[in-house]
């Protein structure tokens, strides 16, 4: 116990001067380019976008079409919780990163990694890092989409690009919509054949008197073998990839 307490006033006594020192927000922020407004406004605007990220990488990518897409397909064979929500969207995730790699080893290369070394300035590099998205999207947009936002633009008064360069503001809804679109028509293609079976257990079970067996009770066994018999994940998958530009 004495040498306990003959030790902590050493101790407090050594941590007063790293208690004196002041964290140095300058080294986390970088030198100021600036007013001190100036700065904290960028350090605001970066917090900003990175609490946006995850929309932002919907809005921007494949995601949305594959979401849609396995929604719709656990829907129509009737497991409203299997696979769990967890697994689809990981598998989205994953099936997005396959599809995006180039526009994200382009932006790397192009954008982050010049920023990082201090080679280009933070104007040129958001540039360098949104076109190869504006470059994905552009190249999957429907022209229907993106005709709608470009009349609603200028009928506004603003401007929608060039179609060589078009606006983000213009183009990235025009390219969500779109994708909301072939989601759902490609959920069509994929529910079909599922109401194909409920209608056909529907009619046999009507047809033997069973009136109060539900159809998706003995439908749902057949929905699932057939599934897995075309090997339906393997159709899916590569479908939904070959189906980006």
């Amino acid at each position: 116990m004495r040498r306990a307490a003959a030790t902590f006033p050493i101790l407090l006594l050594a941590s007063v001067p790293a208690a004196a020192q002041q964290l140095d927000l300058g080294q986390l922020a970088g030198p100021a380019s600036g007013t001190t407004v100036g700065t904290i406004i960028q350090l605001f605007g970066l917090l900003t976008v990175l609490s946006v990220a995850p929309g932002i990488l919907i809005m921007v990518t494949s995601f949305t079409r594959f979401v849609i897409a396995f929604s719709i397909l656990r829907a129509g064979m009737g497991l409203p919780t299997t696979p769990a929500n967890l697994i689809l969207v990981s598998l989205a995730l994953f099936m997005t990163f396959y599809v995006m790699g180039p526009a994200f080893d382009r932006a790397w290369q192009n954008g982050v990694q010049p920023l990082m070394n201090n080679e280009i300035s933070q104007e040129e590099a958001l540039q360098r890092i949104s076109d190869p998205f504006r470059t994905f999207m552009a190249s999957n947009v429907r022209a229907e989409d993106f005709q709608l936002f470009s009349d609603l633009a200028r009928e506004r008064g603003e401007s929608a690009g060039t179609p060589e360069r078009p606006d983000l503001r213009v183009l990235v809804p025009a390219f969500m919509i779109s994708e909301i679109r072939r989601g759902f028509e490609i959920g069509f293609l994929i529910v079909l054949p599922f109401l194909v079976i409920d209608l056909i257990v529907a009619t046999i079970t009507m047809s033997m008197g069973m009136m109060m067996l539900p159809p998706t009770v003995v439908s749902l066994p057949f929905k699932i073998l057939f599934f897995v018999l075309i090997d339906g994940w393997n159709l899916l998958v590569g479908s939904l990839v070959r189906s980006f530009v």
